[in-house]
């Protein structure tokens, strides 16, 4: 090893690993635009994914159109941010395919859990009027169930209103974001 390397390598060690962790941080964070730009047209995908699916079913003239669409765009505008950020920690400094991997991972189960987290208070909030008094223990036991039928509920019935447009759109979302302008390094 040279001195130049050396000195690297000591100067490296100097620094507290709490700093270098606010750096990756930082280096992780999606841009202002990525979030207004990004968000709003992950959430507009994922609510063609679901119209798409329910089309292919011939359900897209039920009661609850409307606010099912809102529910996957919401979801899906609400789990861009976090996933981009858990995507980019992730692959710091990685090649390209683990940048890939770790986009798809985190965008499609940001975007399946905070769907079926809005599912759930909507269900939730329904079923709310014919559950015991708030604060006690029967409630907090209503509450618990209920929301884990919720989930399961949408991961049953909901989750194949991705497909097969909304995985094509993942692949696709992740392989230009693995490939953007950021080369992390």
């Amino acid at each position: 090893m040279n001195d130049a390397a050396a000195g690297v390598e000591a100067k490296a060690d100097l620094v507290p690993h709490g700093a270098l962790q606010r750096g990756r941080l930082a280096q992780s964070l999606p841009t202002m635009r990525e979030l207004l730009i990004g968000a709003p047209l992950w959430g507009g995908a994922m609510v063609l994914s679901a119209w798409f699916g329910l089309w292919l079913r011939e359900r897209t003239h039920t009661f609850h159109l409307s606010e099912l669409l809102l529910i996957f765009g919401s979801g899906a505008l609400l789990a861009w941010a976090p996933s981009l950020l858990l995507a980019r920690l992730a692959a710091l400094g990685r090649g390209p395919e683990t940048r890939f991997a770790a986009y798809l991972f985190f965008l499609s189960l940001g975007t399946v859990a905070m769907t079926a987290m809005l599912y759930a208070l909507d269900y939730r909030q329904f079923y709310a009027q014919w559950h015991a008094p708030a604060g006690s223990r029967t409630w907090f036991f209503q509450f618990a169930f209920t929301s884990l039928i919720a989930f399961y509920q949408f991961l049953v019935l909901g989750l194949r209103l991705y497909l097969p447009i909304g995985g094509a759109i993942l692949v696709g979302v992740s392989l230009w974001l693995a490939k953007g302008r950021r080369q992390w390094r």
